[in-house]
């Protein structure tokens, strides 16, 4: 993949977002959309299962970078640039991926390549407000799959979501080694409770989280509940015929 500096290198996050990816229903002519896509390499590999991929992020070196490696590989996806959900205002699609910046951080907020991962002292700078914004995107029974670390709050990125009004769960994980950034913060992450002493492993998880389908209307009190319908004679219809 093209990777212009400051543009997130695809890593093991990533690769535990495409296995999670890949194990998703994906119609031919569904709509997808890659937040902070970086390199773009999630919205490309809905591209190559026949969905209508789009891929936003607000770098304009990660745009530039996306549009390329589509390009590359003679996919078709809509690259847009903008903070988030923003560009595809009112639009929704069947599947949402996120691989936002989520590392906690001490100091002011990120800038430079540093954006990229950096998410403020509880790593929830990014998260939060996807968490918040993912209801409005989502189309009719849509999904979002969306990783993150162990040190960034897994318990409260479900608690938001499924206060959202969507059904969250824990769908993969994997343990590894901390990366050269989060190794250098090992001893503020201690120091915060955010990891236990001594250790030098994080756990990644991807979060699947879905549109709840609406439950039928109840019958008004009083009024008895409608029954099946029959055929002729009140007999029930054959298994065969019409829906």
């Amino acid at each position: 993949m093209i990777r212009p500096p400051g543009v997130y290198a695809p890593q093991g996050d990533t690769a535990l977002l495409l296995e999670s990816l890949a194990r998703e229903r994906l119609e031919r002519g569904a709509r997808t959309l890659d937040l902070c896509t970086g390199t773009g390499i999630l919205a490309i590999a809905a591209a190559r299962r026949g969905a209508e991929a789009t891929a936003a992020d607000l770098a304009g070196r990660a745009v530039t970078a996306a549009r390329c490696n589509a390009r590359l590989r003679r996919c078709r996806v809509r690259v847009l640039r903008g903070d988030l959900a923003a560009p595809v205002a009112g639009e929704r699609f069947d599947l949402v991926t996120a691989n936002p910046p989520y590392v906690p951080a001490p100091g002011p907020l990120p800038r430079g390549p540093a954006r990229a991962w950096d998410a403020g002292p509880d790593g929830r700078l990014i998260l939060d407000r996807i968490c918040r914004a993912a209801p409005a995107v989502l189309a009719p029974l849509g999904v979002l799959l969306l990783v993150q670390s162990s040190l960034s709050g897994v318990p409260a990125t479900l608690a938001a979501l499924r206060a959202a009004g969507l059904r969250a769960e824990v769908a993969a994980r994997r343990t590894q080694p901390l990366g050269p950034v989060m190794a250098d913060r090992a001893p503020w992450f201690e120091r915060r409770g955010l990891l236990a002493p001594g250790r030098r492993t994080e756990e990644l998880v991807v979060i699947r989280a879905a549109r709840v389908p609406a439950r039928p209307e109840a019958p008004a009190p009083g009024r008895p509940a409608p029954s099946a319908p029959h055929g002729p004679a009140g007999t029930a219809p054959h298994p065969g015929g019409p829906r």
